[in-house]
């Protein structure tokens, strides 16, 4: 597992970890500040960055009103 803590992640990837829509990451990204790298035209992603992200509540519901919903409405 320490190993899975260093490897880059995709965009698919995270979201899967964090049992998300990729719509959902590239949305934090862009408006909620997500810990993201741009490789080329690729994001990628540090697991326990984001781990960290979501701990300290960039992930919430209550940090962006204007996302609530959006992944139900497909």
């Amino acid at each position: 597992m320490a190993s899975e803590q260093h490897r880059w992640l995709s965009a698919e990837e995270i979201a899967q970890h964090l049992g998300v829509s990729i719509d959902t990451i590239y949305r934090w990204i862009a408006g909620r500040g997500m810990p993201a790298h741009k490789v080329g035209r690729l994001w990628k992603f540090k697991t326990d960055e984001v781990d960290e992200w979501v701990k300290a509540g960039g992930a919430s519901a209550d940090s962006s009103k204007e996302d609530v919903g959006k992944d139900s409405k497909k």
